[in-house]
């Protein structure tokens, strides 16, 4: 018999951490803190693998796992002495999903369920308490109804305050039992109304249709998103956990709250987080109440004059402190944790690994490091190498001038600016067609993730430092103000208002999510500085990785910035965004426009000192370290104007007949010019190209080595080669060029030529191509294309729906797909080094950026990545992983 049900309480659990794939993150950490001896309400979880079969056979259950169930039921209730519907004494439970991947908000709770128009007055009777009973009862009805009947929570919320208006209320605390009554009788009545039957009254019943709720939420829209936009399976599935209720709306000794075992925005080594007196758990991250801290410490710090945790149940406080320090030792990572406190007895709800901010995630790895707790290598792979995107965008300059709108909560580090736009769906168009935006909403829900993924930054008018705003924002890496409570907003107008002044759709602000602040306008922002733990993981990163990182780089800034980074050298620099500028654009049309290749040398020769001086700029600011320069790629007639209005314009200028202009113009026009008159078809048809180049760069690093006083050995990458016998003609010429500037200079300098390899043939032909090609590149972007058979700049119309419709698991223009391309560079690796065993192989499109394909690169044996200035320092760690993963797996 399958085991779909396991239970857990009492300080003994049949399940553990390690069951985490079978138990989810949830299940499986109830589980380990049941067996560590903590205070855990007893439950039980159904496994991931009930979701599986779910789905697989048309939403049904396994015919034995009803039973399995109720001995479930039964276990809770013989270690809580209490029946599960029983009339007198009923055990209530809670239900929540619990995936092996923390998706925070994205799927459904609900609270207090078993409660029924009996088990409230029993529930009421032994608690002594009728208020708390009857609050609990509307709770439930209201989650219920929202999660398991489909029935909009304004319902119950528009019934609630209409209520509390009428009776001169403001807080749901004033509401006494006789109140909560009259309510629920209004609740139930909505229901019956928007689902034409009355709210259910079975338990058993409620708990199946709550099980059945937790499945079908994990297909829906916002889980769909969150897996998508985080890489998660869709078949892992959920587990959902089923558990005693404990209640922190119990008084004034009951509580309820969300704590960090370190600060997840700065990382420091101090308890973080809040909690709510007489209140449950959904209080705290919906943001309905403004909840308190837990410590003095950070009460005077947020200059709150309510009581913390420490003040208010300081024996509760000294216990829970000792818990958390007991779990983080445990797991040997920041904890996330979830706890209630029922008539002064602290219990906990939930234990996982904290999600934290990019700054966050080093500084914890590193001192847990330093403290002995994890080992420098396991620091390097705790840190994600997409997250460093955070720390590579700019700050508020500090010496910038502030208009200050108003100050909230600072729920997630950096800083935006962008367009106030009011709904997730308006961030979303607007995103898309290139604008920049702050989503600003009253609180956010899971319903607006796609619209946070969207914007620049978040604004909330409600909610603290750990509601729904603030961890997913913290997440995404987004900047984020929340609990602005001094803002008003008025969906409806489209208007935010502040101190008397109002703001419109589409104005801008900026947000500073280290501070709080909203500011007025656009403000000057500051590049990141990077130093301190950062330098410190990146140390151990690069004393762990094989694999070299360069950079993409063709001015002197970017090539500043790379070095700044970390980068090696320069792995690919595209020489034709030179010849864009303004004051070269003219010579390159002039040898576009020439009859004859005495016409185009002429041209040419205007351009070379521009080409010499960027490569002498570009070699000295490397010092010595290797570049790699790929000789004129792009069709010609891209440098040409294309409207008549241009044309003529642009002859003006030339001083040249606009008729010939577009008659050029028309004579280069190719119908799909990625395939077309390109890369070595150039330097093949018009060799005097490939020459003047070829000089400019050995002329460079005569003169770079001489100022620089260490030698230079360009690397010269001859772009698109299908067949050996291109490269050599081309090859040809640029030795030719070496003897000559050689024989010129007197100088003695070395050199290699190699290919990129971006096409299929290529590929395959690599342990020819290899007798001339010293090196490959391979330059995944085209060899992408090549390979699929689709254009970059046109496959957004319909990539979407492939990823959508599982055909692909990700775009293959983000993270490289190793089946189909990387069997090619498989290929192409191993035949050329049969050929040339220490021929030196790269990578160089917009993969080298990417972990997936790093640690790819790092399998098949490459020898560096080169990837755009600001994603070096993610290459660098994610070599580290890749490289420390294969070490791993080798010892396995």
């Amino acid at each position: 018999m399958v085991k779909w049900v396991y239970t857990f309480g009492d300080g003994t659990a049949e399940g553990e951490s390690k069951l985490r794939d079978l138990l989810g993150g949830k299940g499986a950490n109830l589980a380990e803190m049941s067996n560590m001896g903590l205070p855990v309400p007893p439950g039980f979880t159904i496994t991931t693998e009930v979701c599986t079969w779910y789905y697989a056979n048309g939403q049904s259950y396994p015919g034995d796992l009803k039973h399995q169930l109720e001995a479930g039921l039964a276990h809770v209730g013989r270690l809580t002495s209490k029946t599960f519907g029983d009339a007198a004494n009923p055990l209530l439970v809670s239900v929540r999903s619990g995936a092996r991947a923390s998706m925070p908000g994205m799927m459904d709770t609900i609270l207090n369920l078993g409660l029924n128009d009996v088990t409230v007055e029993a529930l009421a009777k032994s608690s002594g308490d009728a208020r708390f009973a009857y609050d609990s009862y509307r709770r439930f009805i209201q989650m219920y109804s929202n999660v398991v009947l489909d029935v909009d929570h304004h319902n119950f919320e528009d019934i609630l305050e209409v209520y509390k208006e009428r009776k001169g209320l403001s807080l749901d605390t004033d509401l006494s039992a006789a109140d909560w009554q009259t309510i629920i009788a209004d609740y139930k009545a909505r229901v019956q109304e928007e689902t034409g039957s009355p709210f259910p009254q079975d338990p058993h019943a409620q708990l199946w249709g709550a099980v059945s709720a937790v499945f079908s939420s994990w297909m829906n829209q916002r889980a769909i998103t969150y897996r998508r936009l985080h890489a998660i399976p869709e078949g892992w599935g959920t587990a959902v956990n089923v558990q005693a209720m404990v209640f922190g709306n119990m008084g004034e000794t009951s509580a309820t709250g969300v704590a960090f075992t370190r600060n997840p925005s700065t990382g420091a080594k101090e308890l973080y987080g809040e909690f709510l007196i007489n209140a449950q758990g959904e209080d705290v991250v919906a943001g309905i109440r403004t909840p308190q801290n837990i410590t003095e410490a950070a009460r005077i710090g947020a200059k709150s004059d309510k009581p913390s945790m420490e003040t208010a149940l300081p024996e509760v406080y000294d216990q829970f402190i000792a818990t958390a320090a007991t779990l983080e030792k445990h797991y040997r990572d920041m904890q996330d944790l979830e706890f209630t406190v029922e008539r002064g007895k602290l219990w906990m709800l939930q234990t996982r690994n904290g999600k934290r901010t990019a700054r966050a995630s080093i500084r914890i790895a590193v001192e847990m490091a330093n403290e002995g707790l994890i080992t420098r290598e396991e620091a390097v792979v705790r840190v994600d190498p997409s997250s460093l995107d955070q720390l590579l965008h700019p700050t508020i300059d500090p010496a910038a001038e502030r208009s200050i709108l108003a100050t909230g909560l600072p729920a997630s580090p950096g800083a935006a600016q962008g367009e106030i736009v009011f709904s997730s769906n308006e961030a979303e168009a607007l995103k898309a067609s290139g604008h920049k935006v702050i989503l600003v909403r009253v609180e956010t829900s899971p319903e607006d993730i796609h619209g946070m993924h969207a914007a620049e930054g978040i604004l909330t008018t409600r909610g603290g430092m750990t509601s729904h705003a603030a961890v997913v924002a913290r997440g995404m890496g987004k900047p984020c103000v929340s609990g602005a409570g001094s803002l008003r907003i008025d969906y409806q107008a489209g208007t935010l208002t502040v101190a008397g002044r109002t703001l419109k759709k589409g104005e801008v602000i900026t947000i500073d999510g280290s501070t709080g602040q909203i500011l007025l306008g656009e403000v000057a922002m500051l590049q990141p500085e990077l130093s301190g733990e950062f330098a410190t993981l990146m140390s151990w990163a690069d004393e762990a990785r094989r694999l070299t990182v360069r950079t993409n780089a063709e001015t002197p800034t970017d090539a500043r910035a790379a070095l700044q980074f970390g980068a090696e050298g320069i792995g690919l620099c595209r020489t034709e965004h030179m010849f864009f500028e303004e004051d070269r654009i003219v010579a390159v049309r002039e040898m576009i426009l020439a009859d004859d290749e005495k016409g185009r040398r002429a041209a040419l020769a205007k351009l070379l000192p521009m080409q010499r001086s960027d490569f002498v700029a570009l070699f000295e600011i490397m010092a010595g370290l290797p570049v790699t320069i790929r000789l004129l790629d792009p069709p010609l007639h891209e440098f040409l104007p294309h409207s008549d209005a241009e044309i003529a314009e642009v002859a003006a200028a030339m001083g040249a007949d606009p008729r010939k202009l577009k008659a050029r113009a028309e004579e280069l026009h190719e119908f799909n010019p990625m395939l077309g008159f390109r890369g070595c078809r150039l330097a093949v048809a018009y060799p005097e190209i490939a020459e003047m180049q070829a000089r400019a760069i050995f002329e460079a690093a005569v003169e770079a080595a001489r100022s620089t006083g260490r030698p230079v050995v360009p690397e010269v990458m001859v772009p698109l080669v299908a067949t050996k016998a291109e490269l050599d003609l081309v090859k040809a010429r640029i030795v030719a060029m070496a003897e000559a500037v050689r024989s010129e200079t007197g100088a003695a300098f070395d050199y290699i030529v190699g290919t990129m390899i971006e096409l299929p043939r290529a590929a395959l032909q690599a342990g020819r191509i290899a007798e001339s090609a010293e090196f490959f590149s391979f330059g995944t972007n085209d060899l992408t294309q090549t390979t699929f058979g689709i254009s970059r700049d046109d496959a957004a119309s319909f990539l979407n729906p492939y990823l959508v419709k599982g055909i692909m698991a990700v775009d293959p223009f983000v993270s490289l797909d190793q089946d189909g391309v990387g069997e090619l560079v498989r290929i192409a690796v191993e035949r050329g080094r049969a050929t040339r065993p220490d021929i030196k192989l790269g990578i160089c499109g917009e993969h080298g950026g990417d972990p997936d394909s790093i640690h790819f690169c790092e399998t098949v044996g490459l020898d560096y990545v080169s990837c755009s200035p600001f994603r070096v320092p993610i290459a660098r760690l994610a070599a580290a992983q890749a490289a420390l993963g294969k070490a791993a797996a080798s010892q396995a």
